[in-house]
């Protein structure tokens, strides 16, 4: 009997980002920052070809960085917030040099979602995107499958 050959891999990436949340009913609604910890797993069956440098990889853990580095690096150091806070920011002000607006909630959940959302068609044929988890602080974050 033979087993399946199909093998999840997970490479993780961390990233610092201040976020506030508009209209919530505790601390929250207070910017504040986070220790952010993505772990991104593809799925897909280790090559077989003898010889070739990526010869036993579902994917090369390089290629798979230069995929997502990119998306870590635009929320790094950046403070996230709702499109309806923009005019309570002075972004002449050197404090506001990196300031992401979004049309949605900036929630663990919703960030999660964007980074699947960006992520997903850089994916070569070959893997799939199988799971993504974005951890918020020690105890608390949102995990998405596909």
């Amino acid at each position: 009997m033979s087993l399946p050959r199909n093998v999840r891999v997970t490479k993780r990436f961390t990233f610092e980002m201040a976020h506030a949340l508009r209209c919530h009913d505790g601390q929250c609604a207070n910017i504040h920052g986070h220790s952010y910890v993505l772990d991104i797993t593809i799925e897909g069956t280790p090559a077989t070809a003898p010889g070739h440098p990526k010869d036993g990889m579902v994917i090369d853990f390089a290629d798979l960085k230069r995929m997502v580095k990119p998306i870590v690096d635009r929320y790094d150091h950046a403070l996230f917030l709702h499109d309806r806070e923009k005019e309570s920011v002075n972004l002449s002000n050197a404090l506001f040099g990196r300031v992401i607006f979004t049309s949605f909630q900036p929630t663990c959940e919703n960030i999660l979602l964007a980074i699947v959302e960006d992520l997903a068609p850089k994916m070569p044929v070959e893997v799939r995107l199988c799971a993504a988890r974005l951890q918020e602080t020690a105890t608390s974050w949102a995990e998405w499958g596909g």
